[in-house]
């Protein structure tokens, strides 16, 4: 292509030249085909009052904006010079509304159409098959219908491009016959059906790609025809694997990328002779097995992406050759044993999260120590599945809700919910947490990146006419998985409000707007959102969408994930506009919360309660032993404790001493009639209130322990909970555990 362009030039060159002169002039019936064909297409700003080969007036644009480009391009060498033949015709980003023009045969010169990223309609003409062309352009517009086999026809066709479209249908068998094609280029359409037995015969291909789509059946393993293929892209086509083993032949690529495969799992292919390899993309592709030890001899990589396989073992130490390699991401495998230092170097460039490796802190947060992305290795998870790394952070209490601005400021909405600021713009692949209850992971960079800005959070630009606009202004970005992770949650039933907004397209009928974002959902590890489009359940761009879902909680832990599973557009309104975006996040209860966690602490009324009835307990448990008479002889009390399974612990004399003080006349809190009650600290730091009984009770053995059975099987929130007992000499003693505030609660 880029020859072609270099010919195209001198060409334009030598026509400005003879035209200087007047005497180089455009065909007429060609002019008339112009007006023709910009009438078709919609294209209002060609000035046919010159001739459409002196670059003047709107025919050429000498230095195109990024992105745009209108030129027509002349051959003025026929007759001498006396003649121009159009031969190029390159009308990008120019929002033209209008179809194709099916009448291209009246350029019988004419090698490029080049119209990339407009709002043309309709489906591609089979009268295209009887041109000359050698490049075809049609990326990012609203093509509809099948390719027609007629463009097979066309002997001379090189690059062939359709992406970002809505053509469907089955691929041709005569598209097998191109015997030039060297750029054949679908993804992101809708096309069915196997490839074509015949595209085995397209050995001149260079670039094949066909992400996005819906094809079925396998990977052919004709594709070891395919020997001149630099770049090959199979992400999401709904293909099945395993990837075949004749890719192994295809050396002169530079840039593979298979991710999303269906099918049954498989070892990692053999690609040690791919040496030339730049980009390497085996992402969600069902591989089992070890890391092989030859990806370590691939100097030349930049981008190493294997995550969300089934990959096992430790890191080859030879991998070491990876050192520079620019990204690397193995989240989301099973991977096991220490991380390599040079690795750990590499900061936010590799993601290892996910995965089951043994990482070693030295008595520091890991998250927070190294900014390389080991989040929920299964060295940071302690027995209740708590992120290790997050224990810096206390509950001093459950908390019931949780409301974040992703992306955006703390807003507080009527009065009501405050979202929590979201705004720090992490790298490619970080982990960040919070100064409140929850933290959040990304992986993946954004390939091919064409943004203006680079950033994972996206500011929107114009007003939205919504409620609680100021949820939507800005969102959070993620090239390929998003995890936002909550802790200190009670247990109970959550409902999960996520809110969305399309704020990177644009809502008018320009290309800007034909952009298909689609990603998944997972909320504790269950998929809720498979496919979703924001804009096509919203019901339009810049439109709030908000989805419900109800979450269980039982370890304290909420865990929401947004995940690229390769679908969707990648290159509207520019390349690197794709993943996952999620605007606003609100966790809240199905139940009504404890008031002592929803009011902060414990209230001084209900201390006060609790305190009562505490004293009244214990009144009523030395009024029973007093009149039982529960003195006896040590031992038969001993045994008769031992055989009761009670809920209570039993003290020595010695512990109660301890915890007292001696009974220390400082730790004495009360005076009742059956005696003193004191505050004790055991050795453990348990906070207890002790009460010294008479041992001149007339009650037996059998209905002190019977009673204190009773005691200790009480389970109520305002009664003070028996903790244990202590039988030694002439002494009986209850221990009471605190539930109060200071001394008294905990």
């Amino acid at each position: 292509m880029l020859l072609l362009r270099l010919l195209l030039a001198s060409t334009v060159t030598f026509c400005f030249s003879t035209f200087a002169y007047g005497a180089s002039l455009l065909a007429g019936d060609e002019v008339q085909a112009l007006r023709d064909i910009a009438k078709t297409m919609g294209k209002k700003d060609w000035d046919f009052s010159v001739d459409p080969c002196s670059g003047q007036s709107g025919w050429t644009t000498p230095y195109p904006v990024k992105g745009l480009e209108n030129a027509v391009t002349c051959d003025c060498t026929f007759f001498n010079g006396t003649e121009c033949h159009v031969i190029s015709i390159v009308l990008k980003a120019q929002n033209l509304p209008g179809k194709l023009p099916p009448d291209l045969g009246r350029f019988p010169y004419l090698q490029e159409i080049d119209l990339t990223r407009n709002y043309l309609n309709g489906s591609i003409p089979p009268e295209w098959g009887s041109t000359k062309l050698v490049n075809i352009s049609l990326i990012g517009n609203r093509l509809t219908g099948s390719i027609p086999g007629e463009l097979a026809n066309i002997t001379t066709l090189k690059s062939f491009t359709v992406e970002y479209n809505q053509l469907s249908g089955i691929l041709p068998s005569e598209l097998g016959n191109m015997s030039s094609i060297e750029r054949l280029l679908l993804s992101s359409n809708y096309f069915t059906g196997e490839l074509p037995s015949s595209f085995a015969n397209l050995t001149t291909l260079t670039d094949f790609r066909i992400s996005d789509n819906q094809f079925s059946g396998k990977i052919p393993n004709y594709i070891q025809n395919w020997t001149n293929l630099d770049k090959l892209v199979i992400q999401a086509s709904g293909l099945n694997g395993p990837i075949p083993t004749g890719i192994a032949v295809l050396g002169e690529l530079t840039d593979l990328r298979i991710s999303d495969l269906n099918g049954s799992e498989a070892a990692f292919p053999l690609l040690n002779d791919l040496t030339k390899l730049k980009k390497l993309i085996l992402r969600s592709c069902n591989i089992v097995g070890q890391l092989p030890i030859f990806l370590g001899t691939m100097t030349s990589l930049k981008t190493l992406d294997l995550s969300f396989n089934k990959l096992s073992g430790a890191i080859p130490d030879r991998l070491s050759g990876l050192q520079k390699t620019d990204y690397i991401y193995l989240t989301g495998n099973l991977l096991t044993g220490a991380v390599p230092l040079w690795m750990l170097n590499k900061g936010d460039q590799i993601d290892l999260s996910y995965n089951n490796f043994t990482v070693e802190t030295s008595g520091q947060p890991e998250c927070q120590k190294r900014s390389v992305n080991l989040f929920a290795s299964s060295s940071m998870r302690n027995t209740s599945g708590v992120v290790s790394c997050l224990r810096s952070i206390r509950c001093p209490k459950n908390l019931y809700n949780l409301h974040i601005n992703c992306g955006g400021k703390e807003v507080t909405l009527d009065g009501s919910a405050t979202y929590n600021d979201d705004t720090n713009d992490v790298g490619s692949s970080s982990f960040f947490q919070s100064s409140h209850n929850w933290a959040f992971s990304s992986t993946g960079d954004f390939l091919d990146d064409d943004r203006p800005t680079k950033t994972y959070i996206w500011k929107n630009s114009s007003r939205l006419s919504m409620n609680n606009p100021e949820l939507y202004m800005d969102a959070r970005l993620s090239p390929l998985s998003l995890t936002y992770y909550a802790f200190c949650l009670g247990s109970g039933n959550y409902t999960v409000n996520l809110h969305f907004a399309e704020i990177m397209f644009t809502d008018d009928k320009t290309y800007s707007s034909l952009g298909r974002r689609i990603f998944d959902v997972y909320i504790q590890g269950k998929r809720v959102l498979k496919d979703f489009d924001i804009v096509k359940v919203a019901g339009g761009i810049g439109k709030a969408v908000k989805q419900n879902f109800t979450a269980v909680v039982t370890g304290n832990t909420i865990e929401i994930r947004f995940y690229w599973a390769g679908k969707g557009t990648t290159g509207i309104p520019y390349r690197g506009v794709y993943g996952p975006l999620i605007s606003a996040i609100a966790v809240d209860p199905d139940f009504i919360p404890p008031p002592e966690d929803e009011s902060g602490g414990i209230s001084i009324g209900v201390v006060v309660g609790i305190v009562a009835a505490g004293a009244f307990v214990i009144l009523l448990i030395l009024a029973i032993l007093w009149w039982k008479g529960c003195l006896s002889q040590k031992n038969t009390m001993e045994q008769d404790l031992r055989g009761l399974d009670l809920q209570t612990g039993k003290f020595t004399l010695r512990q109660i001493k301890a915890a007292t003080n001696n009974f220390d006349a400082a730790n004495k809190i009360g005076e009742g009639g059956f005696g003193p009650v004191y505050k004790g600290l055991l050795a453990d730091g348990t906070v207890i209130a002790v009460k010294q009984l008479s041992a001149k009770s007339k009650q037996g053995n059998r209905e002190f322990v019977n009673e204190i059975g009773m005691i200790s099987a009480l389970q109520h929130p305002h009664l003070v909970k028996l903790y244990g007992c202590c039988i030694e000499g002439n002494q009986l003693l209850l221990g009471q555990k605190n539930i109060g505030c200071n001394w008294i609660g905990q």
